[in-house]
Parts: structure tokens; sequence; C-alpha cells
């Protein structure tokens, strides 16, 4: 099979767009509309990934061609989805014209325990009476590997043992299944619903099968199914009998209960009627399941393209995402995630004082394409942002004192002495290499940060110059980055551009040079960069570098608005020029547009601009990153952390202006 093929194939099993997530934020899982479950992770929420394919299906008398896939859009099947107000339980009833069972599908995964559920509950509507099987097919792909599997049949405890290396998974029931088989072409045996009671096999798959039984109109019967893992098999064992032990409609009232709580110990949305609440309740739900619960690391999103296929991937922790998410925590009364990730961010810091792009939940460097220097910056501004919301927690400061004094010094001789902004490294879109303004914006609020920490802790010395390097900086923004011929700051300077785009710009009569790179290869570097992007937006909110009441502030602004409104869905695009899956209108971007309304006093159009997110929900009521900008439907990830957090920061700002209203 070529890799197109292959690529074909994943995708048949894990689609790029997502409809749902549920879990315990040690254990994450990701599900389609008709209740497909696409992929897991545990024992964190970003790696290992551990499904292959999993598929529900039912046989009853009188079916034609065996098993129908309930859980598949196609072949007739009908699906009614959402999820179960103020909570992480995923919800869907499927049904079909030609079928005489409806089937309610509620997934969900037990606070605190390996334990995730999918809890059945199926009404039979057949004329007279009739016969049905539940068919459960499971392909595991444990720890994202396709070699060195096992599938084995345990008759003690009636489940499939799944298990690789330290990682081990068991699928059963409390009810008692009537047929089984591992391996040995169990897929195939899936399909037609024959199972051939195959113990074990080094294969990766399995089937398991519940006669349901002679069933008469209108009887319901529910079945659960349980997976449990572990780091051993005794372990995935111990927790398939600890699921066994509790009726599945305990551990759904359990689990819906400790949502409710975790809701009821936030703060609650301050006003704007029940669109708002509700959006607001699951930006808090969603963004939950993002911060990992052992470690507290935060992921931009669940991952979706794991080949890199069409991204660089979006399942880790970013600390420019997370500082605009622990933010929104501290606004949504959550500042525990803040300092739990905080004190998580502190294992990620380099020697050198700097913090890379992004990281593994366990502080290792992720797969990366070069320094964003608007990362570590950013972890000192979100650093110093909770500090404050915590009531000055001086325990706080002195866990975080070593990396804020090691970070602070990094950037501060990180400046490029001919412009005075920060040396060139990747923007915050990781696109190009420049001395970008938001970064410099970045930079500026983390030396801030820096020097308010340093005041606490009586280095006056450290503060005044951390002081001063950021005025030096803000200075430098202001004498050599504003563009006259756009009413708009730049974006960067001395961008790194192709010989080819170097040799047009030139030869226009733009400035540039030639610059040494390692050995003998060479960059080329035009004198700016004139793209309008929403992150100018930066320097006002969150930094704080310029005003936003300042003139120039305002003209980028309104350059922003006028050249990056996307017609005709409307929205906020990243930038000018920007192809990343079509060039689409951002959830994130057009909210940002709002926060800077908003501190404008522009307080209609700021609402407008919120209104935008709601009405761009998906259909389970989540954010994404982008909006189609054709058809205005969801794009690309689903849910993006980023977006959510935006959400509640947008809602938070209006409603201090008393400018929250219901629409």
């Amino acid at each position: 099979m070529n890799s197109e093929a292959k690529l074909q194939e994943h995708l048949s099993k894990k689609p790029y767009l997502i409809d749902a997530i549920a879990g315990n934020s040690e254990m994450l899982v990701s599900l389609g509309r008709t209740g497909r479950l696409y992929r897991l992770w545990w024992p964190h929420i970003d790696i290992p990934q551990h499904v292959d394919e999993i598929r529900t299906g039912l046989k009853w008398d009188g079916a034609p061609g065996g098993v129908s896939w309930f859980d598949d859009a196609g072949d007739g099947w009908s699906h009614d989805a959402g999820y179960v107000p103020r909570s992480n339980a995923y919800r869907v009833t499927a049904s079909h014209p030609d079928a005489p069972v409806t089937v309610e599908q509620t997934d969900f995964a037990v606070p605190g325990k390996p334990i995730f559920v999918r809890l059945y509950r199926l009404t039979y509507r057949g004329e007279g009476p009739g016969r049905v099987s539940f068919v459960h097919y499971g392909s595991f792909r444990i720890a994202d590997n396709e070699l060195f599997a096992t599938t084995e049949f345990r008759g003690e405890h009636d489940a499939l043992l799944h298990f690789r290396h330290e990682y081990a998974f068991a699928v059963g029931s409390s009810s008692e299944c009537a047929g089984y088989q591992a391996g040995g072409g169990a897929r195939h045996a899936a399909l037609r619903g024959e199972t051939n009671g195959n113990t074990i096999d080094m294969q990766s798959d399995g089937v398991l099968e519940w006669d349901l039984g002679t069933l008469t109109p209108g009887t319901t019967v529910e079945l659960p199914i349980y997976y449990a893992a572990g780091m051993s098999r005794g372990e995935a064992l111990d927790a398939l009998a600890e699921a066994k032990s509790i009726p599945a409609a305990e551990w759904l009232a359990d689990t819906l209960a400790y949502w409710d709580r975790f809701l009821a110990n936030a703060a609650p949305c301050p006003g704007g009627g029940e669109e708002i609440r509700t959006l607001y309740e699951r930006s808090l739900l969603a963004m939950k399941l993002m911060a990992d619960e052992k470690t507290g690391t935060i992921v931009a999103a669940p991952e979706f393209d794991e080949y890199f296929t069409r991204c660089g991937g979006y399942g880790y922790s970013w600390g420019r995402d997370a500082a605009f998410v622990t933010t929104a925590f501290n606004a949504a009364g959550l500042g525990s995630l803040s300092e739990k990730f905080y004190d998580w961010a502190v294992s990620a810091q380099e020697p050198d004082g700097s913090w890379q792009q992004r990281h593994y939940h366990d502080g290792r460097l992720a797969p990366s394409w070069g320094l964003q220097i608007d990362e570590g910056a950013s972890l000192l501004w979100g650093m110093w942002e909770y500090f404050v919301h915590s009531g000055e927690d001086e325990a706080f400061l002195a866990r975080m004192w070593p990396a804020v004094e090691k970070g602070a010094a990094y950037l501060a001789g990180f400046i490029d002495p001919e412009t005075g902004l920060p040396l060139p490294s990747r923007d915050l879109w990781e696109e190009r290499e420049a001395e970008h303004t938001y970064s410099a914006a970045a930079v500026y609020g983390g030396l801030t940060a820096a020097a308010s920490f340093a005041r606490r802790q009586g280095r006056d010395d450290l503060a005044q110059a951390w002081d001063e390097a950021a005025r030096g900086i803000a200075k430098s923004v202001e004498d050599g980055s504003w563009n006259e011929a756009k009413s708009s700051y730049y974006r960067g300077r001395k961008i790194t551009v192709s010989k080819e785009a170097y040799d047009t710009a030139i030869a226009r009569g733009e400035k540039g040079e030639v610059l040494p790179r390692d050995k003998a290869y060479v960059r080329h570097v035009l004198e700016f960069d004139p793209i309008v992007d929403v992150s100018l937006l930066g320097l006002s909110v969150p930094f704080g570098m310029v005003p936003a009441g300042e003139s120039r502030m305002a003209h980028t602004a309104d350059a922003v608005e006028k050249l990056l409104t996307s017609h005709p869905v409307g929205g906020i695009r990243r930038y000018e020029d920007d192809s990343y899956i079509g060039g689409n209108p951002w959830i994130l971007t057009t909210l940002w547009l709002g926060h800077f309304r908003t501190l404008q006093g522009r307080y209609d159009e700021a609402r407008k601009l919120l209104d935008y997110a709601l009405d761009h929900v998906t259909e389970s009521g989540l954010l994404p990153e982008q909006v189609d900008k054709e058809t205005g439907g969801t794009a690309w990830v689903v849910p993006l952390t980023w977006s959510h957090a935006m959400f509640i920061l947008a809602v938070h700002m209006l409603a201090e202006k008393q400018e929250l209203h219901a629409r």
C-alpha cells in the first residue's frame, strides 16, 4: 500500500474534523457525531494515543448483510447528538427506518478512574418479537504503534484484553458476552457477525458480541461497555472489575455530579443570557479537559493530524496559548488550574532560561521548528497575572522566582542592538523568521512582569534593568516600526524571505541585505514586513505596551478590521495573505479584535464580534479554530482551547464594563 493509500485508510478511521471530546483530564477521547470513537489518550491527554478503530453495530432477525454499524453516517442511520447539559458526557441517539432498534449511547470517563464508559440503551421498536445482538469491534494501536500487540480473551473476566509493552486495555461489560474472537481476522468476523472463539492472537483487534435476547415492542435493554486502562494487564483487569462492581447508571450519575460541582466552583457567567451562559460553561468544561490532571500541562487541542499531513500537529503545550488560557481560568475563578500549569512550566524551561516552542506533558521538547521568543515571554507575563489574581501568593512567588530570574535574563540578552527589538525568531503563527512586532510586545510584557517579581524579591537592581529593557523595546517599536502607508505598525523587521522574493522586492526598491548563516549558507532579509496581522493587537491587549487609546494603535486596529474581515461570512483572518487551510477567518482572531474594541469603549462593535463566536459554535457547542470562508461552517480544529479562552475573556471584559447583555 502506497503512502497516499495509507493516508486515506487512516482518514477513514480518524478524520481531521471531530465533533466532541470526553474525558477526565487523564483520559481523553475524541468522538464523532455518530458516536464513533476515534482516539483515546491515556494516562496523559497528549500522548500516547491507543485506538486504531472501534466500531459498534447490531444484528437482528431478518437484517440483510450481517451487522449494521449504527455508528456510521451512511447506510441509512441518522443521529441526534449533543452533550448532556453541564457535563462532559456526550450522548448520541441513532435510528434507522429499517432497523427495529433505536440506540441511545452516552460516552463519559469516570473522574479519577482509568475507566471510559459507553452506556447503551437499546429500545426495540419492531412490530413483533425479535432477536437482537450487539457487536463491538475493537482495534487498538497501543502507544501509537501497530507492532507487537496481543489480544486475548480472559474468560474469568469475560473481557478482551489488549496489551503491548507497559499498557493494557480491558474491554468488557457487566452483561455477559455471547461470543468473542481475538485476532484471526476479527474485522471480517465483525462484519459478518460471526465469531469463532479464538482465545489469543498476536494481533491488535478483537470482537465481542452480546445476545440481547428476544425483545418485545417497547422493551429497553441497557448495555454498558467499559474500557479499563492499566500500566499492566493486572491493573487493567482490576480496573475493569471495579467498573463492573457499580451499575453504569451510578457511574453516570457520579460523573454528572462531578461536572456540575466543577461548574458550581467556578465563577458563574457574569451575564448575557442563556446563550452566552451555555457557551461559557461549555468553554470551561472543554478547557478543563485540555488541562492534564497529573502534570497541569495545557494542550492546544486534541491531536487530529498525527502524520503532519496538513499541519504540524496540535496535541502539545504552547506557552503562548497557555498564557491566554490561564488568564481565562483566572477570570473564571479557576486559578488553581493556572497555578498547576505554571508549576509544570518550570519543568519545561531550558538551562539557558529560554522556553522553546512547545512541549509534551513531561516537559520534554515536542517536535519543533525553532525558537519563538514570545513563548517564554508569555509565560513570564502569565505567571505575574496569576500571582496578582491569587492575592499575591508568596509561596507561588518563591517557587517561580528562579525560573523568572533566568527567563528574564534570557529575554534581556535577546535584543538586537541595531533595531532595539528582540532578535529574529519564529512568529506566533510559526511561519516566518523575523524581528516580529508581536514578539516585541510579548517580550515587553514578560520583562515588565519579571521586573514586578524582582521588586517583590527585593531585587530593585534587576527590576530597574528589566524595566529599562522593556521601555527600550517599546521605544524601538514606536521609532522604527510604524508603516505610514497602511496606517498600521509593521508586522516585523528583518524578515527572512526566499531568494526569489528577495530579488523581486529589491527590484521594486525595498531595502534588504544578505546575511551569513552557518557554513557557507546565507539568508535573504528584507528590512520591513508590511503585512497587516491581527497579532499587532497584542501591543495593546494583552501586553499593554501601547495603550488602546493611542492614535497609532487605533489606526492599526482599524486596518486589521478593514483588511482582514472575511467576506462573505465575516470574522477576522489572521493576516492579509494567509493561505493556511484556505485562509479562513478564525474565532480567536475575531474575539481578539473584540477585546480591543472593548478597551476602546466601542461596546456595540465588541458585542457583534462576540456574537460571531456564538453564531459559529459546532453542533455540539464547541468552538473551532476556523470558520469556512465560503460556507460559514466549522473548519479545521475542534475544539481549540485558545478559542474558548478568548471567549471567556471577552465575556468578562464586557461584563466589567456592564455591557454584557442578552441579544
